[in-house]
């Protein structure tokens, strides 16, 4: 009997009930899959390049840099003709009257504005007016909007003169009559070197600047004499750097003191 029992055991396995079994499945399948996971987890949590190393230079500089960047352009660039302006801003919405925009040619929606004269033009069109964004200080500067803007008013029936950058004679709209070409010119000369350099203080008295068309400001400037006043604006007063800042001729200075003496008469 015995010798059957010892012979029994000798064939069975060591599995011998349900917790051997499950015992055998963990070690064989459960302990082996984390033995996997720890093996990854020890390969992956070897030290790493940092970021940038490769280039450390390159990495400093872009943590250092700066918010924002600076343009530098050119400003002794060729100004742009009013209608190349046109077409690189105002085209958009000028040409097809969007969001109430008067369309190029349109006498009829052009003519109100006309009226207004090109300074109040101008200056909506800096500043914006309306669904218009201001159009200053982006690609054009002011006086190339200004040539778009007198591109698109003579288009429509006015005739103002092209303005010009200061110390260059302006280019007049239509041809003048021969008696009154060297008048109309220095007039012409006079309004665009004023609005360009004089209106910023002239416009709105600032440090002290006689305001354009104030009677009582310019009255004791004129009773000097135009000579004081012509010299006055060629060596600089008070507040005003000599020429205005400016690189006018003489001749367009003078013509610039003109124009507003004659709005203070």
């Amino acid at each position: 009997m015995s010798d059957n029992n010892h012979h029994e055991e000798a064939h069975t396995g060591p599995i011998k009930n349900p917790k051997q079994l499950l015992v055998a499945v963990i070690f064989s399948f459960v302990i082996p899959i984390f033995a996997i996971i720890g093996l990854v987890l020890y390969v992956t949590s070897d030290n790493k390049t940092a970021a940038g190393s490769a280039n450390p230079e390159k990495a400093i500089a872009e943590r250092i840099q700066k918010v924002g960047l600076v343009e530098i352009r050119d400003a002794n660039r060729p100004l742009r003709g009013g209608e190349d302006v046109f077409k690189g801003q105002c085209a958009a919405c000028h040409s097809t009257g969007a969001a109430g925009a008067p369309k190029l040619g349109d006498a009829a929606a052009w003519g109100p504005r006309i009226k207004t004269g090109l300074d109040a033009l101008v200056q909506s069109a800096l500043k914006g007016k309306n669904a218009m964004a201001p159009q200053g200080g982006g690609e054009f500067n002011d006086t190339e909007i200004a040539r778009a803007v007198v591109y698109m008013a003579n288009a429509a029936g006015a005739t103002f003169a092209v303005p010009a950058a200061a110390g260059a004679p302006a280019a007049p709209a239509a041809a003048a009559a021969p008696a009154a070409a060297a008048t109309t010119t220095a007039s012409a000369n006079g309004e665009n070197l004023y609005k360009q350099a004089c209106q910023v203080c002239h416009g709105a008295g600032i440090a002290g600047a006689p305001k354009f068309g104030d009677k009582t400001a310019w009255t004791p400037r004129l009773a000097a004499g135009m000579d004081a006043v012509y010299a006055n604006a060629v060596q600089g007063k008070g507040g005003m750097p000599a020429r205005g800042g400016t690189q006018a001729s003489d001749a367009d200075l003078r013509a610039a003191v003109d124009y507003m003496a004659a709005a203070a008469k």
